[in-house]
């Protein structure tokens, strides 16, 4: 009977020490439940976003962008959207460096079938009253495809995979912002 109850406290002793091993594995490797700001601009609760700055010809891309981002915010909750800088814990800046169409495939008659879109950011996360930088991106590239057809519907589809590169992007930016990456 000694040689069960040894085993049983071995077994048992062995079970324990696995489940710290466990638990200080989790902890240790950063885990954590996704959606949480974690330790991230922890004073800020509201934030403005600024209208970008527009350094291409594409017009409205700058609204298209602040649009994207303002979304994602709202739509995720971390923060709550102020009606101007003065109201704001925290200013999102954003800067449209480059934005640029290419070639990505060809049809038979040497025409283009589908196009990228190259968009090149920069990106900041400001502190309003201090005005230190939370978090920053200072080159920030990002592709988004569309098909070519006949001129009215290859400008129709551009739009929207310029509104589809501007919502993946910011969705992408603030998942990264949220990370501490």
């Amino acid at each position: 009977m000694s040689v069960v109850k040894g085993s049983i406290f071995r077994s048992g002793r062995k079970n324990g020490v696995a489940a710290v091993l466990i638990a200080l594995l989790l902890a240790g490797c950063g885990y954590h439940m996704e959606g949480g700001r974690g330790s991230f601009a922890p004073g800020v609760q509201t934030v403005f976003v600024d209208v970008f700055k527009n350094n291409t010809s594409e017009v409205n891309a700058d609204s298209i962008f602040r649009t994207a981002f303002n979304d994602e915010i709202v739509q995720n909750g971390h923060f709550k959207i102020a009606s101007g800088p003065e109201q704001a814990d925290a200013v999102f800046r954003g800067t449209i460096l480059s934005l640029q169409s290419s070639t990505l495939a060809y049809q038979t008659s040497n025409l283009s079938a589908e196009n990228r879109l190259t968009v090149i950011l920069r990106l900041s996360f400001e502190e309003r009253a201090t005005g230190k930088v939370l978090w920053e991106q200072g080159t920030y590239t990002a592709t988004g495809d569309y098909r070519v057809t006949s001129v009215g519907a290859t400008e129709s589809s551009r739009r929207e995979a310029l509104t589809k590169l501007a919502d993946d992007t910011a969705e992408r930016i603030y998942r990264l912002m949220l990370s501490d990456f």
